[in-house]
């Protein structure tokens, strides 16, 4: 079974120097990584890659989840009490408490479906749980585990759930001890705090490369298996 290593920070590790740009009046996060930071990660992958024939993928996550029963059923629950209130406290016409439900009822909806405010809804373990699970697809999907040597890593970050991973290939697992991945993820950590999201990975990409290079050094007969590049999902 493939060992799993990861690392995860909390809501107080980004909440007072996240510089996301929110659109005004939705609240919308809005990833600020430009095509110029794309290429400044893409060659640090390619740089460290040139020292290894183990390979290195990024994936940033907008929000993990996409779900919006929770926002439907709160918007809901309130506009359903909301007629109780209004025939105990006030002589309104059924007609009128009706069409006030409705319009609280999506009112409400559509500020909860934004993702910050969805995603603070769940409770955390959710949210780890679901952030868990699109790294793991995005392991799946990127090709990650097909590599020769099974020797690729996966450094994900979803901004919505304030959820960060390092996912490393059974043949890396079986070489790299946990704590040696350490230092890269408290690199990527102390960036992201203050908003530097290109700079907290390819921090975090050099200091894998190195330990990559020291138990996957490259072969000449190395080929590069897989795109150098950051998917921004």
């Amino acid at each position: 079974q493939r060992r799993l290593f990861e690392w995860r920070f909390g809501w107080r590790l980004f909440r007072r120097r996240w510089r996301l740009r929110r659109r005004r009046g939705f609240g919308e996060l809005v990833m600020s990584i430009s095509a110029q930071e794309r290429t400044r990660i893409a060659n640090a992958i390619r740089s460290a890659e040139a020292r290894t024939s183990g390979e290195i993928v990024c994936v940033l996550a907008r929000t993990s989840s996409d779900a919006t029963a929770l926002p439907v059923a709160v918007a809901a629950a309130i506009a359903l009490a909301l007629p109780w209130l209004l025939m105990a406290f006030s002589d309104m016409t059924v007609h009128r408490i009706l069409l006030l439900q409705v319009v609280v009822f999506f009112a409400l909806l559509v500020p909860l479906c934004l993702p910050r405010i969805r995603v603070a809804l769940m409770p955390r373990q959710t949210r780890r749980a679901i952030a868990h699970r699109v790294a793991m697809e995005q392991f799946s999907m990127r090709g990650i585990a097909r590599t020769k040597d099974r020797s690729g890593i996966l450094i994900f970050v979803s901004l919505a759930e304030r959820y960060a991973r390092i996912i490393a290939d059974d043949g890396i697992a079986a070489r790299v001890p946990q704590a040696e991945w350490q230092a890269a993820v408290d690199a990527l950590v102390a960036h992201m705090r203050d908003g530097r999201i290109a700079d907290g990975f390819v921090t975090a990409i050099d200091l894998c490369g190195d330990k990559l290079a020291t138990h996957f050094p490259r072969a000449r007969t190395n080929v590069d298996e897989l795109p150098d590049r950051i998917y921004v999902i």
